[in-house]
């Protein structure tokens, strides 16, 4: 079954893998109407020119086709081919250019010869394209025609939400990023296991309530903060920004700005029991919506759960961030993370034990009936829950100061509750 949820999870990387994304335009469109199709988002639309804090919603993006023609007729670059062959958000151009003309409009990573690199300018008007260094570095005096058929207008920006509503108005936020191209892990992972993840909420009801976005990365998290801060600051207990998820590198944790938060306190708990090799970054390393979700006076509870973090792997940001990246094992293991970490905010609570000394366990069928030397080990995480079942200890604290992980120890609090001891 679990196999299954994760070439599932891949089949529908491959889908959205071609499309043409950007902060804006008909590729977030169609991405988010894909996504429709698995869970019931809502989908939005934010007027260009609107001021969102102190940034401004910037003009829809949309290509039809862009490419270079040598002066026999070959497209030597072709946007249908790869879109990150074109700088995002480039203006139109239809003209002929010498190779000394065309140098300064081309970007390319002379240390990655093989990779295309993925460039834009949201907020610069100009037009560019990107080729592999070995390409570029074949390229033979001449004239060539650069043609690039898009349009910047006045339109919309766009993002999906979906609210689950929970007994409690409490809630837990995800939040991931729909706004690159052809990249795998940088882009697809993220939105995918977010999908699944929602469905994974969906399946029963929940003691809190859950609200799921996915946007275009920077502006998008600005946005939404702009339209409900007050909202999610007086309701939102925990959250986690989801994006690179897809590989099957070591798992990486970057905290929020002051370290401390419920998220914090659950994340490290969950990866050090289940992934101890994880590794751990600062605030300092950040470079995701965690940035906007931890801005002073915003300070929400928002850490980051990746495998291999952004910006450290180097197929990052180029072509070969591609379908061979991810893989249904890395996704599935991802998923099985964050459904932990809710599961240990669902059950999460502080126990307090009944009993005034220690319990009597042997007559509630808790404790071997004949003592031998090694009876108390069979009992051992039992009575050092019971030992710091406080009512000041959360389970997470008990299972940090145990060594036990928190979901061996939902079958000892079934037992206790069932033998009226919490």
């Amino acid at each position: 079954m679990k196999n299954d949820i994760g070439k599932e999870m891949y089949r529908l990387i491959e889908h959205l893998f071609p499309i043409c994304r950007s902060i804006s335009g008909n590729g977030v469109r169609e991405t988010l109407q894909i996504i429709q199709n698995h869970i019931p988002i809502t989908i939005h639309e934010i007027s260009t020119g609107t001021k969102v804090f102190d940034w401004v919603v910037p003009k829809e993006w949309n290509v039809v086709d862009a490419y270079i023609m040598d002066e026999t007729g070959n497209k030597i670059i072709d946007f249908k081919e790869n879109n990150l062959h074109l700088v995002g958000y480039s203006t139109p151009i239809n003209q002929t250019l010498t190779l000394s003309q065309l140098q300064e409009h081309l970007y390319s990573l002379p240390e990655q010869p093989e990779a295309i690199p993925y460039v834009t300018s949201y907020y610069k008007e100009r037009w560019g394209f990107c080729i592999s260094q070995k390409q570029r570095d074949n390229l033979k005096e001449g004239n060539y025609k650069v043609f690039i058929d898009s349009e910047l207008k006045d339109g919309s920006l766009t993002y999906g939400e979906l609210i689950i509503p929970g007994r409690s108005k409490k809630e837990v936020f995800i939040s991931t990023y729909v706004c690159h191209p052809s990249m795998a892990n940088n882009e697809l992972s993220g939105p995918v296991l977010s999908t699944f993840l929602a469905k994974w909420i969906m399946s029963k009801p929940r003691r809190y309530s859950y609200r799921i976005i996915f946007i275009p990365e920077t502006i998008g998290s600005i946005i939404y903060l702009s339209k409900n801060l007050e909202s999610l600051k007086e309701n939102v207990i925990a959250g986690f920004n989801i994006t690179c998820v897809g590989d099957n590198g070591p798992y990486s944790y970057l905290p929020t700005r002051n370290g401390n938060t419920y998220s914090d306190k659950i994340a490290l708990n969950i990866l050090s029991f289940d992934h101890p090799d994880f590794i751990k970054y600062t605030y300092l390393d950040r470079g995701s919506d965690e940035r906007q979700y931890n801005s002073p006076g915003v300070d929400l509870p928002i850490c980051t759960i990746m495998r291999s973090k952004y910006g450290t792997y180097p197929e990052y940001h180029t072509s070969l961030d591609n379908l061979d990246i991810v893989s249904a094992e890395g996704l599935i293991g991802s998923l099985n993370i964050f459904k932990k970490c809710l599961n240990t905010i669902e059950e999460n609570k502080k126990y307090k034990i009944k009993c005034l000394g220690e319990p009597q366990l042997g007559k509630r069928g808790l404790y071997p009936t004949i003592g031998t030397k090694t009876s108390s080990l069979k009992v051992k995480d039992i009575m050092n829950f019971i030992s710091y079942a406080d009512g000041e200890h959360d389970l997470i604290d008990i299972s940090n100061i145990i060594d036990v992980p928190v979901w061996e120890l939902y079958p000892i609090i079934e037992k206790l509750v069932k033998a009226d001891l919490i």
